[in-house]
């Protein structure tokens, strides 16, 4: 009974999230900026959806496919219409499986969305979803967006709008946020010793829905209070050791 609440909850607040979107396009949508930039990334929590923001490079994951079907509500299917359905035809054709970690990068289709690249991470069975896919979830964006050198990154989870209330949309924004920080650290310190080349991220958006907006900013805050202090005790020496 209370996963059928939760699960009628979850497809209000999907539609919610799209007639909010809908509503207004021309009043900026809320944003909150936080005031640590952590490695001198700006993050935020911004109230609109994948098909919506100007970024470098935009995110969202996605479960592994069912042969019965996907789940598509609020800003997931939104994003699907906006891209001509070539979400759902990825899936369905079987070319993008949703294997935790697998990554598909596409150039979207011309005047559809505002971004300039667009990638899918797979989340894996929805049965097994746990804060830790999440985390790999903020590894992965942040080397991917090291490596295609996208300055403006952008995530958004979108689970909700796939039906799953397993776990709390703050929490997860925390999860992904802390290990997209503690990745982001990774690369800044081999760059610094020459192994790797320079590339700076300047910005990272988290869109989240009108429903989940404050629980995000609250535990989002609180992810980059405790990464930031968990970096500061890293081992400084250097990667490769050179012997004389």
């Amino acid at each position: 009974m209370k996963h059928k609440l939760d699960l009628l909850i979850a497809v209000a607040c999907a539609g919610l999230l799209s007639s909010a979107f809908a509503a207004d396009t021309t009043t900026a949508p809320k944003e909150n900026v936080f005031p640590t930039n952590p490695l001198g990334i700006q993050v935020s929590i911004k109230m609109d959806g994948p098909y919506m923001e100007a970024a470098d490079l935009q995110i969202i994951c996605l479960f592994k496919h069912k042969a019965a079907g996907d789940t598509y509500q609020g800003a997931a299917k939104e994003t699907d219409a906006h891209l001509s359905g070539l979400l759902s035809a990825l899936r369905n054709r079987g070319e993008f499986v949703g294997e935790p970690g697998e990554t598909f990068l596409f150039t979207p289709p011309s005047d559809s969305i505002p971004a300039r690249r667009f990638m899918v991470i797979g989340l894996g069975e929805e049965k097994d979803l746990s804060l830790d896919a999440l985390r790999l979830i903020g590894r992965v964006a942040v080397r991917e967006a090291v490596r295609l050198k996208a300055t403006h990154v952008a995530w958004a989870p979108v689970i909700r709008d796939e039906g799953n209330t397993t776990i709390e949309v703050g929490e997860g924004d925390r999860a992904f946020i802390e290990q997209f920080v503690a990745a982001y650290d990774t690369e800044k310190r081999l760059q610094a010793q020459a192994l790797a080349a320079e590339f700076r991220i300047e910005s990272v958006v988290i869109e989240a829905g009108p429903a989940y907006f404050d629980s995000a900013v609250k535990q989002v805050g609180q992810g980059i209070e405790s990464i930031t202090a968990e970096l500061q005790k890293r081992d400084s020496t250097p990667y490769a050791s050179i012997s004389k």
